[in-house]
Formats: structure tokens, C-alpha cells, sequence
């Protein structure tokens, strides 16, 4: 009997002892901030993981925040830029917590949903303003280099942080860019036009320029042709006066021997007859042929004299 009574005992304190800790003691996560309040004010902002004392409730209590990125996307609305067109844009942001004690009286006990409320009703403001600001021209261009995407996103990012700091949200914007643009179907065609013209003029500067490159390549080409037709001019020259020497030296000589020439010649002509081996049946007294049979009467005396 007493044993179960000590057993009794030491499971009660055992028990006792978990409650305690369970009122005495909380976690915070890797991934979460806390705020804990005293007598529903805070007291007490934990930025880091760890186990933590407190009181016991309604003493002390405990909220929690996610300190990962929030993430969400505001309403697609219209907005007139400052050349007067209607543009439709919506944007996406990410933000997060950065001082938990401030976030949670301004948010009804750290309310996300009331938070996300607020700020994107400061985006709206700021996106609204900024696009006021710029021309179409920033948003949609034919010509990428034009566009102020960045430049713009930039603005609203940084108006909407000035913002959060100077009401002590106890918030960050970690990023901000545009998700979706749309057009009217008032100003569609007008877009259209106006895009379709900068691509003709793109495509106009493009041909000019192609031509102007031509244009060169040419002259480069024409310089060139002109030198080499010119080398070749003067080579020709020096070539066919070297060949007017040779045959004025060639001449002197045949008219000083015309039957050598006569001869010369008609061996010329034998030889381009019967170089391809062709087979010629003419009658032998035809020239230059009568050499065959001139030939033909002198290879005995020699044969007989080389004997």
C-alpha cells in the first residue's frame, strides 16, 4: 500500500513538474520570432531560436510570427501615366517582420491578414503615383533599352519602406516588381500603331546602316579591283612588249632565211596533227605531209651512211 501511495507521489510530481514547465518555459523556432506580453503589453522581443522563460499565464503570454518572406500580390487596377494613357498593372511583394514588439500592437495582436491590409493598400498608393509619373513609353516600348522597369519598380519599393519606417510598422519590404501589365481596349490600337511604327524606324535605321556598310564594301572592293587591274595592265604591257622583241628578232631572222621559216612552220603544223595519234589518209604530196615522203627518201642514205 505505501509503495503504491510513493508511486502515486512521484507520478503526481512528475506531472506537476511537466505543467510547470509548460507555463514556465516556450520555444521559438529557427524560423519564427516571438513577442511576449505582460498583462497584454509587450515586453519582450526574441529575434533568436532557443528555449525561453516566462510567467504563467494571464501574467505573461507568448505570440509567435513567422519570420520567413511574406509574399502577395495587390489588385489589378488602372492608373493614368503622365502622358495621360490608361495602364493596368498589378505588382507582387514579398516582406517580413523585422521587430515583432512593434508589428504586434499596429496589426490587432499580429494580425498577418490586417497586416498584408495595410500594406497593400501603401502599394497601391505608391504604384499609383509612380506610374503617374512616367510615360507609356517607360512601360511599353519597342525598343527594350527604353524601358524603366527597374528604375520604376525601385521608386515604389523604396516610397513604400519610407513609409513603413515613418509609422513604425515594424515591417520590411524584401522585394517589389511588377507581375502583370494590361491595356484598355480604348488604347490597344493605339499601342499597336505606335509599336508598329518605332518598328518600322528601327527597321529603317537598320537598312540605312546595312546600306551605308555596302556602300563601303564596295568602294573597298572597287579600290581594290582597280589596283590589281592596274598591276595587271602594266604586266600585260611588259609581257607583250617582251614577245613584240622576240618576234621583230624572230622575223629578222626568217627574212633573212625564208625556207627555214617555211620549214619551221611546216613541221609546227605536222607535229599538232599527229600529236594525239590520230590516223590521216591524204595524199602524201599535200603540205605539210611532202616532208613525210622527204623523210621517208632520206632515212636509207642515212641509215646507209651512219652505217
Amino acid at each position: 500500500m505505501k509503495n503504491r501511495n510513493l508511486l502515486t507521489l512521484v507520478i503526481g510530481i512528475v506531472l506537476v513538474g511537466i505543467f510547470a514547465l509548460l507555463l514556465l518555459f516556450f520555444q521559438v523556432r529557427v524560423s519564427e520570432k516571438a513577442v511576449v506580453t505582460t498583462f497584454g503589453k509587450p515586453t519582450r522581443s526574441i529575434e533568436n531560436a532557443g528555449l525561453y522563460f516566462k510567467l504563467p499565464p494571464p501574467i505573461q503570454k507568448v505570440y509567435k510570427f513567422d519570420k520567413r518572406i511574406q509574399t502577395f500580390e495587390d489588385k489589378f487596377t488602372e492608373d493614368l501615366t503622365g502622358d495621360g494613357n490608361t495602364l493596368m498593372t498589378t505588382v507582387f511583394v514579398g516582406w517580413s517582420i523585422t521587430d515583432p514588439g512593434v508589428f504586434f500592437p499596429r496589426f490587432a495582436g499580429g494580425s498577418i491578414i490586417e497586416a498584408e491590409k495595410t500594406l497593400e493598400s501603401l502599394v497601391r498608393s505608391e504604384k499609383s503615383a509612380a506610374v503617374s509619373k512616367h510615360a507609356m513609353s517607360d512601360f511599353v516600348n519597342a525598343d527594350e533599352k527604353a524601358l524603366k522597369f527597374d528604375q520604376i519598380e525601385k521608386e515604389i519599393r523604396d516610397n513604400v519602406q519610407a513609409r513603413l519606417e515613418a509609422s513604425q510598422y515594424g515591417m520590411k519590404i524584401e522585394f517589389l516588381g511588377f507581375k502583370k501589365l494590361g491595356l484598355p481596349e480604348s488604347v490597344t490600337q493605339e499601342v499597336f500603331n505606335r509599336m508598329t511604327s518605332n518598328r518600322k524606324k528601327l527597321a529603317s535605321e537598320y537598312e540605312n546602316s546595312g546600306e551605308a556598310e555596302a556602300r563601303r564594301i564596295r568602294g573597298d572592293g572597287d579600290g581594290k579591283a582597280a589596283a590589281l587591274l592596274t598591276v595587271a595592265d602594266g604586266e600585260a604591257k611588259r609581257i607583250r612588249s617582251e614577245g613584240e622583241k622576240a618576234a621583230a628578232e624572230t622575223l629578222h631572222t626568217f627574212e633573212q632565211n625564208p625556207d627555214l621559216h617555211i620549214f619551221l612552220l611546216s613541221m609546227d603544223s605536222l607535229e599538232q596533227s599527229l600529236k594525239e595519234r590520230a590516223t590521216i589518209v591524204i595524199d602524201q604530196r599535200t603540205p605539210p605531209f611532202n616532208y613525210l615522203e622527204w623523210l621517208d627518201k632520206k632515212a636509207p642514205t642515212q641509215t646507209k651512211t651512219g652505217k
